[in-house]
């Protein structure tokens, strides 16, 4: 039998309490119609019957270890060292939720306040958060935040249009109701037109290293030119890239998101993921999210608490800096323990294979009749090629090589049309690779 907390009774006094006769009266608001959906539902199953057919459902899934994989477009298939896996299944982590009391949370405030550390290092900021739902609801905040920090009196945001597009759409999702606007990827356009499009109604600036088309931009003399305006820089960032590309930080950047999910979470169909966000010192009273700060106990030990955005933060609702009040502290461990795995030089080595891999697999697609490589800029693990044939069906056709193919990109930019956006990271053998091109060769036949 079920457990039922309230009595006939109980209800009935709470129902007498607030001034209605029955349970359904409380839904007389809603239309007669909308108030009681048809369900469609198959006859009940016994527990031992639901697992069968569920384990049946399962089985008609594709084992994406049998497939090579070229695809990237914001999601990214890298190398995870085992300890990452040891580390995060342990039961007083993954079973843990936000730390609100320190005298019992050191463990798991010291691996995110590990992690705000390697974040800050990585991206050459001085503080960072620990973290956001995705690098989609980071960037978003980070609009924000810029739009805070200008004190809410700057409403014009100028976004590149080579910004991943579903970051783009979250944050227009995000700002409905702010009277903000943002421009400039209403069509494609260089950073030039975009900086021209800064001036004293703009709160910032939101570029993408390297871009959705995984060009990497010359992005030197950008800062000067946006805080001469007042605005703010916000810069998107592959964190892989960013063991052998400069800091953002380094060039001037005031904000740097972006997606965390390369660092030790796989691709899991989709999530969950973290977004990174890291910041100036100067604008940490107006970052938004989780931030554990090192402190000294009674005792003068060394010890972590939350600080700045404690919980309190979320709950102070038209004063809150935001709605965010998860952080994906599981992620970010497995993030944190994936940079301290790799280190410096491993970081570096990484990117450089997915660079050199990259450019090896162009170098042989260029070489196949009917596909051109696109990419004239120069790029990092991400490139775009021309292809013979709808994207969408030499996708079909490369699965029956066991190929997962390129991002079509005809759906976010429709002046490339048959242009695919292939990735290639260090998990590309030579021989990956050279089988790719053989097969986009015999598609194309």
């Amino acid at each position: 039998m079920p457990y039922i907390p309230h009595s006939d009774a109980d209800r009935a006094a709470m129902l007498k309490a607030i001034g209605v006769e029955r349970i359904e009266d409380l839904f007389s608001d809603i239309p007669a119609k909308a108030r009681y959906a048809e369900f469609r539902l198959p006859e009940p199953l016994s527990e031992a019957e639901v697992l069968d057919y569920l384990g049946a459902l399962a089985q008609l899934n594709a084992d994406l270890n049998s497939f090579i994989c070229f695809l990237g477009a914001g999601a990214y298939r890298h190398f995870i060292p085992s300890v990452v896996d040891h580390i995060v299944s342990r039961s007083e982590f993954y079973t843990a939720y936000t730390p609100y009391q320190p005298e019992i949370s050191q463990g798991t405030l010291q691996a995110i306040f590990e992690y705000q550390s390697l974040i800050c290092a990585l991206t050459g900021m001085e503080v960072a958060n620990a973290s956001h739902y995705d690098g989609a609801t980071a960037v978003a905040e980070a609009v924000v935040m810029a739009y805070n920090v200008q004190r809410k009196k700057r409403t014009k945001v100028v976004m590149s249009p080579y910004v991943h597009p579903e970051y783009r759409a979250t944050a227009r999702t995000y700002v409905q109701g702010l009277g903000i606007q943002i421009v400039g990827d209403e069509h494609r356009q260089d950073t030039a037109a975009l900086l021209d499009m800064v001036d004293e109604e703009t709160a910032c600036l939101v570029t993408q290293t390297p871009n959705f088309l995984g060009e990497v931009e010359d992005l030197d003399g950008i800062a000067d030119r946006v805080h001469a305006k007042g605005a703010l820089w916000v810069v998107v960032a592959d964190p892989i890239a960013l063991g052998l590309f400069k800091a953002p930080g380094d060039y001037g950047a005031d904000i740097v998101v972006g997606e965390g999910q390369p660092l030790g979470n796989p691709i899991n169909f989709g999530g969950p993921y973290l977004g990174f966000f890291a910041t100036r010192e100067r604008f940490v009273h107006k970052m938004a999210g989780r931030l554990v700060g090192e402190t000294v106990d009674a005792e003068g030990k060394r010890g972590f608490v939350l600080t700045l955005s404690a919980r309190e933060q979320h709950i102070r609702r038209e004063r809150a800096t935001s709605n965010i009040c998860s952080n994906e502290a599981l992620n970010a461990l497995a993030a944190a323990v994936f940079l301290s795995a790799l280190g410096k030089c491993g970081l570096r080595r990484m990117a450089e294979l997915c660079y050199h891999k990259a450019h090896y697999a162009a170098q042989v697609i260029s070489k196949i009749r009917g596909f051109k490589v696109a990419t004239k800029k120069p790029f990092f693990k991400e490139f775009v090629v021309q292809c013979p044939m709808p994207v969408a069906d030499l996708n079909d056709a490369l699965l029956e090589y066991g190929i997962i193919g390129g991002y079509d990109l005809a759906g976010d930019y429709p002046d490339l049309d048959k242009h695919m956006l292939l990735c290639v990271t260090e998990r590309n053998s030579r021989e990956e690779i050279d089988y790719l091109a053989e097969s986009l060769r015999e598609v194309a036949q």
